[in-house]
């Protein structure tokens, strides 16, 4: 029987020979951008693969994810690998979808390749016969929380039960049988030198689905007959500025968001004003506090103007724990793929704002 070594090598060779497949995989991915829970011809496409590498799968799950799984001939644990199919929407990005502006700005055309390669690798014959357990291949849909309305409405219609791919594959028992995973994310951060980082944290938050209810009247004859909700939700957004001093530095406390309906002509007084938001924290008291304080800024905007406010506070994710034993292992095998002097371990407890919904699987 080969060693691990030499097991080691035999997969990185299998993903060598097929590196071409796996690099035009990314770059399909990247020219075709779809938002979460929008990922149809993603989520096809991947399918296609899968199916290439023999791989028998499950498709649709939360609407657009997919999950096969390797199985080993021996006794084992189940480890996930994961991949996360959807885009943002940015319209300045150089491959943005001009029509919806999504973009993969967040690297996410790399990952579900990632999680291919990982299946190139352990498909090779030698290793099936020597993998103990199973590799169940996520490809999840939706982790960046943006289009809350859209969303929203999905959830109203029953569609969906959570408003997140991970969560939603969590509700759905999707991971029941998974004992660990992991996945890799491209870096953010133009500072970073070398070619693998691991360790950190992430934020968890709550977002804020928000409408702001006035009275619509003639806006230059006779304004004084209306509730102007555009300026009830400017009150509220600069009461909320006025907060930032009330948090600690330590709990990485962010308050942000977009007005997403400012109303429907410029002659009427908006009687009907949209505010998506989000409060991010270190931890789930600290979000808390701040979630609370928001809710009073915008109940405030609403008094001010004698107008109303609905709010919607939608479970967002739970701050990142990453398991030490897992990331050591991490660690060393990715020392021998590229060199130990490429790698850069980050303290535990650095945190750099974002937030993911592999919080709620670490936790």
């Amino acid at each position: 029987m080969p060693t691990i070594e030499q097991l080691k090598s035999i997969a990185q060779a299998a993903i060598d020979e097929r590196a071409e497949w796996l690099i035009e995989a990314a770059q399909t991915i990247l020219a075709n951008p779809e938002p979460g829970f929008l990922e149809v011809k993603t989520s096809r496409f991947v399918s296609e693969k899968l199916s290439e590498l023999g791989v028998s799968h499950q498709s649709g799950i939360a609407l657009t994810g997919l999950k096969g799984v390797i199985e080993g001939g021996r006794p084992g644990p189940t480890v996930a690998v994961i991949g996360e199919l959807d885009s943002l929407r940015v319209l300045e990005h150089a491959h943005a979808d001009p029509e919806t502006g999504a973009a993969h700005a967040c690297g996410h055309h790399c990952q579900t390749p990632m999680m291919l390669g990982a299946a190139v690798g352990l498909l090779a014959p030698e290793v099936m016969e020597s993998l103990a357990g199973n590799v169940a291949l996520i490809a999840v849909p939706a982790e960046e929380f943006i289009d809350v309305e859209f969303r929203w409405g999905l959830h109203q219609q029953g569609a969906l039960g959570l408003m997140a791919g991970k969560q939603e594959f969590i509700r759905l028992g999707a991971f029941d049988d998974v004992d660990m995973a992991m996945m890799v994310h491209t870096s953010s951060s133009n500072q970073e030198t070398a070619k693998f980082a691991l360790g950190g944290t992430s934020n968890g938050h709550v977002v804020k689905y928000v409408r702001f209810i006035g009275k619509a009247a003639h806006a230059g004859g006779s304004p004084h007959l209306g509730v102007n909700a555009l300026q009830a939700a400017t009150v509220a957004l600069n009461a909320l500025n006025t907060q930032r001093e009330t948090v600690l530095n330590e709990q990485n406390v962010r308050f942000h968001g977009i007005m997403t309906r400012g109303g429907v002509a410029v002659n009427s007084i908006p009687a009907d004003v949209r505010y998506e938001g989000r409060v991010r924290g270190r931890t789930a008291e600290a979000i808390a506090d701040a979630s609370d304080k928001m809710d009073r800024c915008l109940r405030a905007g609403a008094l001010t103007m004698g107008g109303q406010v609905e709010i919607v506070t939608l479970p967002g994710y739970l701050p990142m724990k990453n398991d030490p034993a897992m990331t050591e292992l991490f660690k060393a095998n990715a020392g021998e793929i590229v060199g130990e002097s490429e790698l850069v371990t980050h303290p535990a407890d650095l945190n750099r704002g974002g937030s993911t919904d592999m919080g709620d699987l670490s936790q």
